[in-house]
């Protein structure tokens, strides 16, 4: 397997970023739209109960994104450190 491909860059930042606004606005969309289903529904019954487990679900993962990022920005850095210092001399 080519090496050069598994290394991380600082170009990949871009990539990582838009991932992590994508995936936030596809959490925040489902949010809305559970919320608007769930205020038709009728309250404690099952449909209703059942919204309201996506929106906690939802919740949850959406806090996870800060520790996604840094996370994803600390390996590149850590993968440029890697490379940078594990240069032959």
């Amino acid at each position: 397997m080519n090496k050069k491909a598994q290394r991380f860059s600082i170009s990949d930042l871009g990539t990582i970023a838009i991932a992590l606004v994508v995936a936030a606005v596809i959490l925040g969309m489902g949010a809305t739209i559970l919320e608007k289903l769930q205020g038709t529904q009728t309250i404690n019954g099952t449909a209703y109960n059942s919204t309201g487990f996506g929106l906690t679900g939802l919740s949850t993962m959406a806090e996870f994104i800060p520790t996604i990022a840094i996370v994803a920005v600390a390996a590149i850095v850590i993968g440029i450190i890697l490379v940078f210092f594990g240069r032959p001399r």
